[in-house]
């Protein structure tokens, strides 16, 4: 993605490339899922979380979502047709930016493909409401060892349907 997009939600939203001192807060996005979710157990460090955001960064697969105040709200980072990420703030959340990010990943890729944990209930509803299908699971090939499930989208399908 070059440059940035205003969109309108409940308020005005800015998408835009993350740059490298956006590793915090990407980070601090990700521990905050993390702290406020019982059952996922929290294995990296906030250090290891700031590492990670930064080589999905450096790597340019993460398109950030910022507030009228400039506050990053949230985050797809999507390498090709895989989204390794979209999480938000929890303000954020049920105002129409998760799908804003998802649409703009579809708008540029015939198929999207992701992991999301099995026991993330909300997440699994929010995919197949936006047309991902169930294709495959496992019983914790990730870093947590918590059962997960691939979710597919294609264009073609959707248009189907």
């Amino acid at each position: 993605m070059s440059g940035s997009d205003t969109i309108t939600l409940e308020r005005p939203v800015t998408l835009r490339a993350a740059r490298t001192t956006d590793a915090g807060a990407v980070a601090g996005i990700l521990g905050a899922f993390t702290d406020a979710t019982p059952w996922l157990p929290r294995v990296h460090t906030g250090a290891e979380d700031i590492a990670h955001a930064g080589l999905m960064i450096d790597r340019g697969w993460v398109t950030l979502a910022e507030d009228e105040a400039g506050r990053v709200i949230g985050f797809l980072a999507r390498e090709g047709d895989e989204i390794h990420a979209l999480y938000l703030r929890d303000a954020a959340r049920r105002a129409g930016l998760g799908t804003a990010l998802l649409d703009r990943a579809k708008a540029v890729r015939e198929t999207l493909a992701l992991w999301t944990f099995a026991a993330n209930g909300p997440a699994r509803r929010f995919y197949a409401r936006r047309g991902f299908r169930e294709v495959a699971a496992t019983r914790g090939a990730n870093d947590e060892g918590l059962p997960d499930v691939r979710c597919v989208w294609t264009r073609r399908q959707e248009a189907a349907a």
